[in-house]
């Protein structure tokens, strides 16, 4: 029994002696490794400091230490990602006043696919809109200079100007043969961000160019007006994206429960959850939401997290793949940072980031093909009518003929004057809209017959 106890005891000691080294060499590793990461960090700044002397000393022009910061800088944020930028006094001026509505320029918003600089939308109206530049149009030339190698803020800088000035883009397009060269006139950019229409009586039409300070009010009052409406069609198509409290807000008007979007990041206080409240909110309307490859970031998560809560159906073409989430840190003196902190996650867990949202129903741009014979089918009620009119044209009534055609031409007109209409020529001029007005109507019936039973 004394030689058992003998024996634990020895054993105790030797687990703790195990433990102790175990502890020690732990904690020994940890300060070898700190040790390390220090004299990494040392050696790294050194290495900065004799580059940058020796810049000073023998480059053949005279270039201050300000001015040697600041595109070390620049280079620096850019070889993070193409979001991730330095600011100086001009940008960060710039960038208070794009997302506050107003801003002079082209109307156009870019950003980095495959290393080239390409269009992610033209905003609607814009010199740019007008011009002709397209979604997915890349920027090869800006007037004379080549955009190989330019970061997304030098090339905005280039772009923007004085109003009424000209500037010259050399444009590669899917499906030319050779560069376009499209010459814009600067302007005043004045956004409107949110347009409301009807199709027929009973569907809303909402469509969204871009993510400003109003994007969420606008919707939630064009909604409140219509109070008839049976469906709702929601086009982000080329909306480039904007503020994401917006985005957050115009999601939180169609879903009353769970997390609309979340940020993961490195730093676990960037890691945030966005919920939606069930205050006001219309759960029943049925929804369609356009959208294509000029949908980017804000974009991409509305119609993401309708997606992922099944509260609409997305129709149209695959969405840009902008899901990172950038911080403005102002540094001091008007300049500021404009860092990649987190990437954005939709309700079911994906990633927008470089994969974008693909829609339910895949569906092209274009026209849709229609029976012109089709007009011309008369139907029994209307023969009479008809052939009575017929015999005026044969006993020379061509008086009244002319009439009532100029009065048919000035109404076709006034509808077409109304903007706040989609016409039947619009629909079938656009194959995404006609698409997605046959599947609201199917979504209309299917809802309707639930709602009866």
């Amino acid at each position: 029994m004394i030689k058992k106890s003998k024996k634990i005891i020895a054993l105790g000691l030797l687990t703790t002696m195990v433990a102790a080294l175990t502890i020690g060499t732990s904690a020994q590793a940890e300060n070898e490794t700190e040790t390390v990461s220090k004299k990494s960090k040392l050696e790294a700044y050194i290495k900065f400091t004799r580059i940058l002397n020796a810049i000073e000393e023998q480059y053949v022009d005279d270039l201050n230490t300000t001015d040697l910061i600041d595109k070390a800088l620049k280079g620096l944020l850019t070889n993070l990602d193409a979001h991730s930028s330095f600011m100086d006094k001009k940008s960060f001026k710039e960038l208070n006043v794009q997302t506050s509505g107003e801003f002079g320029g082209l109307g156009i918003s870019v950003g980095m696919k495959d290393g080239v600089l390409t269009v992610i939308a033209p905003l609607d109206g814009t010199p740019a809109d007008t011009a002709g530049i397209k979604s997915g149009d890349i920027i090869l030339k800006i007037d004379d200079k080549a955009t190989l190698g330019m970061t997304i803020d030098e090339a905005v800088s280039l772009m923007r100007g004085k109003p009424k000035t000209d500037i010259l883009l050399t444009i590669v397009r899917k499906g030319e043969l050779k560069p376009l060269e499209i010459k814009i006139t600067r302007d005043i950019i004045k956004i409107q961000s949110v347009y409301a229409k009807k199709i027929a009586d009973d569907i809303l039409y909402l469509h969204v160019t871009s993510f400003d300070q109003k994007v969420a009010k606008d919707v939630k009052e064009a909604i409140k007006k219509d109070s008839n409406r049976t469906g709702i069609i929601l086009d982000l198509r080329n909306n480039p994206g904007g503020l994401l409290d917006q985005a957050v807000g115009l999601t939180d008007l169609f879903v009353d429960d769970g997390v609309i979007v979340s940020q993961k990041g490195r730093d676990g206080a960037e890691n945030v959850e966005f919920k939606a409240h069930s205050e006001n909110t219309d759960i029943k309307t049925p929804i369609v939401v356009l959208v294509n490859g000029g949908s980017a970031s804000a974009s991409e998560i509305v119609s993401g997290a309708l997606q992922d809560d099944r509260r609409a159906i997305v129709v149209g073409e695959k969405t840009f793949g902008k899901g990172s989430v950038q911080v403005v840190m102002p540094v001091g003196d008007g300049e500021a940072l404009r860092l990649t902190v987190a990437r954005y996650y939709l309700p079911s867990g994906r990633t927008i980031q470089a994969k974008g949202v693909t829609p339910d129903i895949v569906v092209h741009p274009g026209k849709v093909a229609r029976d012109n014979n089709a007009s011309f089918m008369i139907k029994e009620r209307e023969l009479k009518k008809h052939l009575e009119k017929e015999l005026e044209k044969i006993d020379g009534s061509k008086e009244k003929t002319k009439r009532d055609s100029k009065e048919k031409e000035k109404k076709d007109q006034e509808k077409e004057e109304d903007k706040t209409i989609i016409t039947e020529e619009q629909i079938y001029n656009d194959a995404q809209l006609k698409s997605s007005i046959d599947i609201l109507r199917a979504l209309i019936i299917t809802s309707q017959a639930k709602q009866e039973k």
